[in-house]
């Protein structure tokens, strides 16, 4: 199984299907479409993509069924709806089921491109390198580079960039920090504050939310 930085596309509707298509080869974005839920589960055996556009009344299921399955096997990809359920209790639900974006039918092609590129640039183009802007962090040799220039990380520092930058744009409370670098959920927040302190030194930007955490953003 490969990694490739492309786009799905899990759509029924023929005409939607060949703007959209269009729109993101206009814009050098590869993408892919598919009709049926099964067909996509297919293709991302062989190859993973960068980002999924889901509908969610299909033929043959729900796509916030299959947002659920990808979230859930493949953690990297990033997922946008794109339906015309568009209530505000349907968006609540497709965020809260793992959904990085939520777009409503009709859309304008501009800003569904736009928003695509947002998550094609928060997203890795292969297995094991992230890249978000002027950020690269290389997972297989642990090393990360801010404006063309390698950062000097110790192991929790490390962990907790890879943690924020999977969450990238998130609001992330200590406690959730702190469960998934250091193994806990309650104890002494000040060492999340800490080594967010020493990020920011070297140039990354954490929003601090006040009483609850921090937002990272590149």
């Amino acid at each position: 199984m490969k990694h490739k930085n492309i786009v799905y596309l899990l759509e029924d509707d023929s005409d939607i299907g060949e703007v959209v298509e269009c729109a993101l080869s206009i814009n050098g974005i590869e993408s892919r479409t598919f009709t049926r839920i099964q067909q996509l589960y297919v293709a991302l055996k062989e190859t993973v993509p960068a980002v999924c556009i889901l509908d969610i009344m299909l033929p043959d299921g729900s796509g916030l069924d299959a947002l659920q399955y990808i979230k859930r096997n493949y953690p990297d990809v990033k997922c946008v709806m794109l339906t015309a359920m568009g209530q505000e209790v349907d968006k609540v639900r497709g965020l809260n089921l793992g959904a990085d974006d939520y777009i409503v039918k009709p859309f304008g092609v501009l800003e569904l491109v736009a928003r695509i590129n947002v998550q094609l640039r928060a997203n890795p183009t292969d297995g094991n390198t992230l890249v978000m802007g002027n950020l690269e962090i290389d997972k297989d040799t642990m090393s990360v580079t801010l404006n063309g220039q390698k950062l000097d990380l110790n192991k929790k520092e490390y962990q907790l960039l890879c943690y924020c930058a999977d969450n990238a744009g998130k609001v992330l409370t200590r406690e959730q920090m702190l469960e998934a670098v250091w193994g806990y959920d309650a104890g002494e927040t000040r060492t999340v504050d800490n080594h967010v302190a020493r990020l920011r030194k070297l140039g990354l930007y954490f929003e601090t939310v006040f009483g609850v955490g921090y937002k990272f953003i590149v």
